[in-house]
């Protein structure tokens, strides 16, 4: 019964901490930083996408070969900016857009994001740059195939 409400308390905990991060005022401007991300990307707008970014973005993703050796995979915005223009984010048809944000804290001029995507979901850091948020890191994991 006490690991019971151990648990209880923990996740109500969780709850209450997305919520006051979601109900900051900076929450919407960088719920719309993700947005412009996520939505660049299917719309193939590089624009919006730059926009997003800061010129020193680093994504990663944890690749484990057959062997199950990881490596890491990496991209900076340049060429994330790159694949939007080429229209990469546009083959995934409009009904298919996945494009749930969650701001998962906020503590001055830096925070923490989801987004789930139609085939990956991203974990992305935000920092307030010259009074504008931006990304400036993003770890993401493929879905698994069905």
């Amino acid at each position: 019964m006490q690991k019971l409400i151990m648990i209880f308390l923990t996740i109500l905990l969780i709850s209450v901490a997305q919520v006051k991060a979601q109900s900051t005022p900076d929450a919407e401007l960088i719920k719309q930083t993700a947005l412009d991300y996520i939505e660049g990307w299917y719309e193939g707008n590089p624009e919006r996408m730059e926009r997003a970014l800061h010129p020193e973005l680093a994504k990663r993703i944890v690749r484990t070969d057959a062997r199950g050796r990881n490596s890491l995979g990496q991209m900076g915005a340049l060429t994330l900016v790159q694949l939007v223009r080429s229209g990469d984010g546009k083959s995934t048809a409009k009904e298919k857009q996945q494009k749930d944000v969650t701001v998962l804290d906020v503590f001055g001029s830096s925070a923490s994001a989801k987004v789930i995507a139609s085939d990956w979901i991203d974990y992305l850091h935000l920092a307030k740059w010259n009074g504008r948020w931006v990304i400036v890191n993003v770890l993401w994991e493929m879905k698994p195939t069905k």
